[in-house]
């Protein structure tokens, strides 16, 4: 893929001029630079790099200069030849380094098979831009290669004799399951016009029939009509009857080239008709826009929604991949982006919907092998949200560019989903070569997950080596056990969609537990750290006091208080709420053992018993701890915010061993009714 990046990635590049690193006595250095700027500037890349490489050998070096210079190899696909300046770039100017630039030299070693140095970086851009969805992608699957190993494999491919020396990519299906797709190769007649971003003849759309029951596609023919114009034309779908037709173009129409305001002609979605074998002039959609590029079309398999890939404002990267429902003839809805589930800060670009509604899209924003891979999100039963993507594995993708990947349904045959895509991997015949495969076993579809974590010291953070682990199931059946290695970590395998408890237990130590849900994709990992806390002594509450003559009665919102009664509901206090698996004093239940603490204050003679439940759900042991742990954090509160005397203040927890309700193990409650059993009380001991 070493030609017109900005038809595929949609770079958005900011320019800043190198001539404050030159000196003013180099005049025509200086002009030189200005130019090369500009030509950057127009995503003329291999123009503007003769200069930095000349520049550099003059002995004139920057930090922007590292940084264009590796761009302009980093956005032509050349990723083997960018590492040698993002290195430069980041052994010169780490301190000051874009984050942005630690992702490309993470992306760019991988091309090269370097993954330890690759991820190594990835690391690094994590401590710095945590909220990156690709950082978190990396993060959650810092063991993605072996998920991507259990992917590969499941495809055969063929190299294609009708690939020419120049790029081809972007195939796509007409309705007789022949091949259209984009090629710069020269047809008989046509001048040797180059475009200046990659010194490449301009891209045309040709059409290829497939022999039957094979992947081999006969020799190609370019589209007759109106359809390829002296710009770039590229990647297309059509409709199920093959008379409607949407493709890629740069921004021509009437015979006229339009710009944005920077200068650049960007890119946008066609659409024409067949009539008598022969394409009509195409009519832009009216969603394009001069100022933003839209392209990569794909029909959804009933045709009623079109999606495409746009670095249009509002997006969350380079360029993300939308959908607009196809609601009549030349009437269409607003674009919609699909999510941040799907889209990341890189690029997503080049979307196709199979007849199974998998929605295949290349993208280097998730962890992958190098490059852009191919990934496939899956429809959910509702059929209206895709899932995470996950990577389709080798040898679809490699560490190269993979891209423009097509599937039909089962060949009568045998049996095998047969398709096309796109890489500029070694060993091709030209620039982007297409290739085709055959699917020969599914997909790993089946969710893979495992939880890790590290149990350390709650009050100094030290690990804790040695610790036993439990791993229960969401019903408290014990399922596996380990113990923590030299490093506190502890690792279990799991399936997907379910509830477990992780305990961990060890001398000296409180018991601690922490309950979760598996997510519902398998490349993701569950951390569940835990923190254990050192035995307390049981401190006894002191004798009470003996007193001769009985107070007056304790008389509160009219009604005398009396030992047993709970406190809370004489005050009429608001439930007293913790946040999920906490036991610490939230803002809004301040306001609430405040009430406690006045009146407490107010009459000396009081004495509590604070009492905290939980509902049935999870674990009895584990609802015991954590309803243990919440009485105690509160009767802590109590004594130190109000300097109420200890003695006056007990508390425990206990659990779900007194429900209030029949909502007891296994039986199917409201959330409501499960509610009434989440209290805390506060019990009178003694009012004398």
């Amino acid at each position: 893929m070493k030609y017109t990046t900005k038809l595929y990635t949609f770079a958005s590049l900011a320019i800043i001029g190198l001539s404050d690193t030159i000196s003013a006595q180099k005049s025509s250095t200086l002009r030189k630079m200005k130019d090369a700027d500009s030509k950057f500037q127009r995503y003329a890349y291999i123009d503007a790099r003769k200069v930095y490489l000349d520049v550099v050998e003059r002995g004139y070096v920057s930090q922007d200069l590292y940084e264009k210079l590796a761009d302009s190899y980093y956005f032509n696909s050349e990723l083997d030849k960018a590492v040698k300046w993002y290195e430069a770039l980041y052994n010169t100017y780490s301190e000051s380094i874009a984050p942005e630039y630690l992702f490309r030299y993470s992306q760019s070693l991988k091309n090269i098979g370097d993954y330890d140095r690759a991820d190594k970086i990835m690391s690094e851009l994590s401590k710095i831009k945590g909220e990156d969805v690709r950082v978190k992608s990396f993060v959650n699957t810092k063991d993605y290669m072996k998920f991507i190993d259990k992917q590969s494999g499941k495809f055969r491919l063929s190299k294609l004799s009708m690939n020419s020396i120049q790029s081809d990519h972007a195939p796509s299906f007409d309705h007789q399951g022949n091949v259209i797709f984009a090629s710069a190769r020269k047809p008989e007649g046509i001048t040797d016009a180059v475009h200046e971003w990659n010194e490449k003849p301009f891209l045309d759309i040709y059409t290829s029939q497939r022999v039957a029951g094979s992947s081999i596609l006969k020799s190609p023919k370019a589209l007759k009509g109106k359809v390829n114009t002296v710009l770039h034309e590229s990647s297309s779908t059509l409709s199920a009857d093959g008379n409607t037709m949407y493709f890629t173009r740069n921004n021509y129409t009437r015979k006229k080239t339009k710009t944005n305001t920077a200068g650049t002609i960007l890119l946008k979605v066609y659409k024409s008709t067949k009539h008598n074998n022969r394409w009509s002039q195409p009519v832009e959609l009216p969603f394009n826009s001069d100022e933003y590029s839209v392209a990569h079309p794909a029909l959804s398999s009933d045709g009623k929604r079109l999606y495409f890939a746009s670095d249009m404002p509002g997006g969350f990267g380079q360029s993300d991949l939308y959908y607009v429902d196809i609601n009549g003839e030349d009437n269409y809805g607003v674009p919609v982006n699909l999510g941040k589930l799907i889209n990341t800060e890189g690029r997503e670009t080049f979307p196709f919907i199979s007849d199974e509604d998998e929605l295949f899209f290349a993208s280097d924003g998730y962890p992958g092998l190098g490059g852009l891979d191919i990934y496939v999100s899956l429809m959910n039963q509702k059929g209206e949200d895709y899932s995470a993507p996950y990577n389709v594995g080798k040898p679809i993708n490699s560490t190269y560019d993979d891209f423009g990947f097509i599937i039909k349904g089962p060949d009568k045959k045998d049996g095998y989903r047969p398709g096309y895509f796109s890489s500029n991997r070694r060993g091709g015949k030209g620039d982007d070569d297409i290739y085709g495969f055959s699917q020969i076993s599914p997909l790993v579809t089946q969710c893979e997950q495992f939880v890790s974590g590290i149990v350390t010291d709650a009050k100094s953070g030290k690990v804790l080596p040695k610790t036993q682990i439990v791993l229960m199931d969401g019903k408290n059946n014990k399922i596996g056990t380990a113990v923590t290695d030299s490093k506190g970590s502890y690792k279990f395998d799991i399936s997907c969609g379910e509830e477990f408890v992780v305990r961990a237990k060890k001398d000296e130590y409180e018991p601690s537990e922490k309950l979760f849900k598996s997510s519902t994709v398998f490349q993701y990992v569950n951390d569940v750290p835990l923190a254990l806390a050192m035995t307390e002594k049981e401190i006894l509450p002191a004798e009470p006091v003996v007193v001769e003559k009985p107070s007056e009665p304790v008389v509160i919102n009219n009604q005398e208080v009396k030992t047993g009664l709970d406190l809370g509901k004489v005050l009429n206090l608001d439930m007293i709420y913790f946040d999920l698996d906490k036991s610490y004093i939230r803002p809004d239940a301040e306001v609430e053992l405040q009430k406690i603490i006045t009146a407490m204050n107010m009459y000396p003679q009081l004495k509590i018993d604070v009492r905290s439940h939980t509902d049935s759900r999870a674990s009895d042991r584990y609802n015991m701890s954590l309803s243990d742990r919440r009485a105690k954090s509160t009767v802590r509160y109590i004594i130190k915010q109000g300097g109420i005397d200890a003695s006056r203040v007990t508390g425990r927890g206990y659990g779900e061993s007194q429900l209030v309700n029949e909502c007891s193990n296994g039986v199917r409650c409201s959330e409501s009714r499960h509610q009434q059993n989440r209290r805390s009380e506060f019990i009178i001991v003694s009012q004398q």
